[in-house]
């Protein structure tokens, strides 16, 4: 489909649904029958609206879209991405940092909350962190910023590949420019960037500064209790923004976006603490692969990560094509005219 226009690329996703035999116009007639179904959530204006048969159709169609998308050999080519952007990502966190505070900080707060990512992983991670920090000398120059600016070109490579598996998952197909795509991928790492390193300050100062008021030790055990859910909810927050505005589609509403957020967030915790268990007492890598088992599981945990990602976009995906309600933000418009695949056609049910 890469020759395709948008319009014939929306039209032939649509002939997965209704065959390609039967023409567009049958194909908005199915829509227009599809949107008039009762107690299957046709009308909602919010998730939380959608009929239990509605979320019916919404998981299996999830189920269907995963198998169809491919979404695990999608996930493994964005964990691929991922683990070339990984240093420069750091490189870039600790350069940044290091302009306004010491950069040893970032490799002491990651250590504080990154308890979920297996053991091996970590510790590249860190010693990573460690290099980048010991090299970097914290001062403002025109050479530290060309650095800074090749190291975060580098990082968006790895940003641009959520993007094209985001577009997929939406059924949408990638027309923004070469200049304008790279402009998006760019300034979601560089927020990407500053939201890490300020979530970090939040999660790890916080509990210093409590301590540092003297507030008594009640107040200070709970807002150490507390910055796990606000780290969740930062990482819900993060992947929320993601959903909004990587894929190359009319903006969803936040309510559109939430969902997904939150399912791909509780299942990434849990997914990572479950693969840190299996990885620290059944599963012997370093046995197998030698000095590249911390790699290998780097690799896996990256590949679980994006697999979560991909999921909660498939399951925002269904969740508008549930509805026939136009779900993009601006003036409501009509079925077919709102430049968003899943928000200009309706959802079949099995």
């Amino acid at each position: 489909m890469l020759g395709l226009s948008k319009t014939a690329h929306r039209e032939a996703m649509a002939d997965r649904y209704i065959g390609p035999s039967q023409g567009r116009d049958k194909g908005a007639g199915q829509d227009r029958h599809l949107a008039r179904e009762n107690g299957r959530g046709r009308n909602a204006e919010r998730p939380s609206e959608l009929r239990r048969a509605g979320w019916r159709d919404v998981l299996w169609r999830v189920k269907e879209e995963t198998d169809k998308d491919n979404i695990s050999m999608i996930a493994a080519g964005v964990a691929f991405y991922l683990m070339l952007a990984i240093f420069p990502i750091l490189g870039a966190t600790v350069s940044i940092y290091g302009l306004v505070a010491d950069p040893a900080d970032v490799q002491r707060n990651f250590e504080s909350v990154a308890g979920v990512i297996p053991d091996q992983a970590r510790s590249i991670i860190v010693d990573q962190l460690s290099a980048v920090a010991s090299a970097s000398g914290g001062e403002l120059g025109f050479s530290v910023l060309i650095s800074i600016a090749l190291t975060l070109w580098s990082a968006s490579r790895g940003v641009n590949a959520v993007i094209t598996a985001l577009n997929i998952a939406y059924d949408e197909k990638e027309e923004r420019g070469f200049i304008w795509l790279n402009a998006i991928a760019l300034g979601l790492t560089i927020a990407m960037i500053l939201f890490m390193i300020v979530t970090l300050a939040v999660v790890v100062g916080l509990p210093v500064v409590i301590g540092y008021l003297n507030l008594g030790e009640t107040v200070e055990w709970t807002v150490r209790l507390a910055r796990w859910p606000i780290l969740g909810a930062a990482v819900m927050l993060a992947l929320a923004v993601l959903y909004r505005y990587a894929p190359d589609r009319e903006t969803p509403r936040w309510r559109w976006v939430s969902w997904g957020a939150v399912v791909a967030t509780l299942i990434w915790i849990l997914g990572s603490v479950a693969f840190s268990v299996y990885v620290s007492n059944f599963a012997d890598y370093n046995k197998t692969y030698g000095t590249m088992g911390a790699v290998i599981i780097l690799l896996l945990w990256f590949n679980l990560s994006a697999y979560a990602v991909l999921l909660g976009a498939e399951l925002n995906a269904e969740m508008e094509h549930q509805t026939a309600r136009d779900t993009t933000t601006g003036q409501n418009k009509p079925l077919g005219q709102r430049d968003a695949y899943v928000a200009d056609t309706v959802g079949h049910r099995p």
